[in-house]
């Protein structure tokens, strides 16, 4: 019954205004800060180690924005995946070098994980002609997942991959011209990640941009997804030149290298409620205890 209500309300979404909406995430994302002690302690410890140059009370007022971004953002579903063709065209605005997106060309896209990661998505499934396919994790809440699945599929563009499907299926829609939504920069466990740094951190990183990228003989095109008082700015970058390399390890590290120029322009909006750095190389402290 809970999750009904949620569902419903989240539906009521669509036909706020967005300043509404907004206003509900902060006051949303205030709760969260303050009654979620385990989360806003993980946020704080990946702060802190992220930007050592912060003093307490810049890491205590990030912290809150990062809340209320994140509050933001799940409300902000509710117009994604329920708003009609034309609101969502007039609240998602794709710039930057979308050219990189026509053609046959085979893509993955870099896509990291700011709170606007659906809208983004959205947009590209909505307002471009290619086909794109993305990696999904099935949810413990079946009604949750399954409107999660309608949601990230409502435009005819877009497919979800199911990882127990592997990596064969997924390449070869890559080769066949499909554009690959990837996000790769979360903490997915040690197995076959590689430690590289991440602000300076040896951080847990899987490999898979790269992997993907030579497997399916494709260009990696970023795309960075902003949060804005009008909705969301879906900026295309230009393709990265002499990427990947034969060397994994170096590849990784760039793309960390590269992340942290992205989350530098709008730190509040990147995705700092999870443990990027729970997994540590042999003979490191858990960071988080």
């Amino acid at each position: 019954m809970g999750t009904r209500l949620v569902l419903w309300w989240m539906r009521v979404m669509a036909y706020l205004p967005l300043a509404w909406v907004r206003v509900l995430g902060r006051l949303l994302g205030a709760v969260l800060h303050a009654v979620v002690g385990s989360r806003r302690r993980v946020v704080h410890t990946n702060l802190r180690l992220c930007f050592p140059a912060l003093d307490d009370a810049q890491v205590h007022a990030l912290t809150r924005r990062v809340f209320v971004r994140f509050a933001q953002a799940w409300l902000d579903r509710g117009w994604l995946w329920h708003g009609s063709e034309a609101l969502l065209r007039g609240r998602l605005t794709l710039s930057g070098a979308v050219n990189e997106l026509e053609g046959s060309t085979p893509t993955v896209i870099f896509a990291p994980h700011f709170v606007g990661l659906d809208a983004g998505w959205t947009a590209l499934t909505q307002q471009l002609p290619r086909h794109f396919t993305t990696i999904y994790t099935d949810q413990t809440n079946k009604l949750a997942d399954a409107w999660i699945l309608q949601g990230r599929q409502r435009f005819g563009s877009g497919r979800l991959f199911g990882r127990v499907e592997g990596v064969k299926t997924i390449v070869s829609s890559l080769r066949q011209g499909d554009v690959l939504y990837l996000l790769p920069d979360m903490n997915f466990g040690p197995h076959e990640s590689l430690f590289v740094p991440f602000y300076g951190v040896q951080a847990a990183t899987v490999p898979s941009l790269s992997r993907f990228a030579k497997l399916g003989r494709a260009k990696v095109v970023p795309v960075v997804t902003r949060m804005t008082d009008q909705g969301y700015e879906v900026q295309v970058l230009p393709a990265w030149d002499n990427f990947p390399t034969d060397d994994l390890q170096i590849d990784t590290a760039l793309m960390n290298t590269r992340l942290q120029s992205y989350i530098d322009t709008m730190p509040e909006q990147y995705y700092w409620v999870h443990k990027r750095f729970k997994d540590r190389p042999a003979g490191e402290a858990d960071l988080y205890g």
